[in-house]
């Protein structure tokens, strides 16, 4: 790991459970408690001023299941940093990292519409691609690959007009 790696990777201390370096990106798995304050040092401190997106991952497992990644960028000096951590399943909850870089609105918005997980202190935290009423969060690994039949009313299917 280059030695700027390694120094932020120290200086962030116990924030960070665990670290590795893949194809030059450095990668950092920190606790939902941290997650901000590691936010807000990697901008302030070491230049990741660019929020590129961010992700969630279902594990489907008992312990922690859903991964939330932060994909970062430092334009200045060409480096490239994922924080993530993990959340429950009984307590799918982060804290939004909307006054750090207002760009994460929809990236939020988008995880907790897909994934169910929540963002406290989000200003406005409703779903964006499924109807408000729906029950379900579909990139679940529990949701079936065809819907939940009578979930949402489907639009009715027009016949095939002939090809001329």
């Amino acid at each position: 790991m280059e030695q700027p790696m390694q120094q932020l990777v120290a200086s962030l201390g116990p924030k960070v459970a665990d670290h590795k370096v893949y194809a030059g990106e450095l990668t950092l798995t920190v606790r939902a408690e941290d997650l901000l304050a590691v936010l807000r040092t990697l901008k302030e401190q070491y230049g990741f001023d660019y929020f590129s997106d961010m992700y969630s991952i279902d594990h489907f497992r008992d312990e922690w299941r859903f991964e939330v990644g932060y994909n970062l960028m430092n334009l200045a000096q060409r480096k490239r940093v994922r924080v993530k951590t993990f959340v429950q399943e009984d307590q799918p909850e982060l804290d939004s990292a909307i006054d750090i870089w207002p760009a994460a609105n929809w990236n939020e918005r988008e995880v907790y519409d897909m994934m169910g997980i929540r963002f406290r202190g989000h200003p406005d935290l409703r779903r964006m691609f499924m109807p408000e009423d729906f029950e379900y969060f579909p990139l679940r690994k529990e949701f079936p690959l065809i819907g939940i039949p009578g979930s949402i009313q489907m639009p009715e299917k027009d016949p095939p007009k002939p090809y001329r």
